[in-house]
């Protein structure tokens, strides 16, 4: 069977691609940098641009919805931590809101907590079980809080707690990295918490677990009517 393909941009490195790809999705991704590592089909440009050209027909791929995840700095509580860089990063999350309601599709705008997203789902690494063991400190999981704006019904997946101690996967939006863990088996246990093995660590320290995705995916495969 033939998959539906879902449009991914300002990719990065594919973690909420893995996700889409799980819930039975082709992808496309689009980024203005290079993304070596991107495990599906990729288009180096602009996301912005690529949506313009998308409108107007020069690029008609067949796509049946789209998943964005604009530059976050803007919004990130550590961009506090350079204050001299206060200001420097652009807020895309209007303009591309714009463009991906143009289109007509279903869409996923994904940011960090703080992020003027619409109605969000909160997601947690939490609310998906991911753990792994890292010793000596036993269990450990990942507490990262993603907003997800959906134009179709994602159920809220409920409570979530944070019992579990948090392996330290920095990133935009991240907490008080005095709370974090860290010695060796770091590495192994920032990968396989957050189910990726095939980033480097600035990238996965920019992902999204692919759980996440899989998540809104699945819901999204269910509005699209599409049975695999």
């Amino acid at each position: 069977m033939t998959r539906p393909l879902i449009l991914d941009l300002y990719c990065g490195a594919g973690g909420a691609a893995k996700g889409y790809y799980d819930a039975g999705f082709d992808v496309l991704g689009v980024d203005s940098i290079p993304q070596n590592r991107y495990p599906y089909r990729f288009v180096n440009m602009d996301a912005l641009e690529f949506m313009e050209r998308q409108l107007t027909s020069k690029y008609p791929y067949d796509i049946v919805a789209i998943h964005a995840s604009p530059p976050c700095q803007h919004y990130s509580k550590t961009k506090f931590m350079n204050p001299d860089r206060i200001g420097s990063h652009p807020d895309l999350i209007e303009p591309t809101r714009e463009l991906l309601i143009k289109t007509g599709l279903p869409y996923i705008i994904e940011n960090v907590m703080g992020a003027p997203l619409i109605n969000p789902v909160k997601l947690c690494g939490s609310h998906f079980n991911l753990t792994t063991i890292w010793e000596p400190h036993g269990t450990v999981g990942l507490r990262r809080h993603r907003l997800f704006e959906t134009n179709f019904p994602v159920p809220d997946p409920g409570v979530h707690d944070h019992k579990i101690r948090a392996v330290p996967v920095y990133g935009h939006g991240s907490g008080n990295s005095k709370s974090r863990l860290k010695g060796r088996g770091c590495a192994k246990a920032q990968r396989e918490v957050m189910q990726i093995d095939w980033m480097r660590r600035p990238e996965l320290d920019q992902a999204i677990p692919p759980a996440m995705t899989r998540y809104i995916g699945e819901h999204l495969m269910r509005h699209l009517n599409v049975v695999n």
